[in-house]
């Protein structure tokens, strides 16, 4: 019978980010939220 053992090391690296990429990622996620309320219309409208 043979036991086979596998370890995993897993490190977090505290990433840094600047204001910039904050205020991007906020402006991709008000562009995806238009968008998701844009088709949404156009689609319940063609019901």
């Amino acid at each position: 019978m043979t036991l086979n053992l596998i370890f995993f090391t897993i490190t977090i690296q505290k990433r840094s980010r600047s204001i910039e990429d904050y205020v991007n990622e906020e402006r991709i996620l008000q562009i995806v939220e238009q968008n998701k309320s844009k088709y949404s219309e156009i689609f319940y409208r063609n019901i």
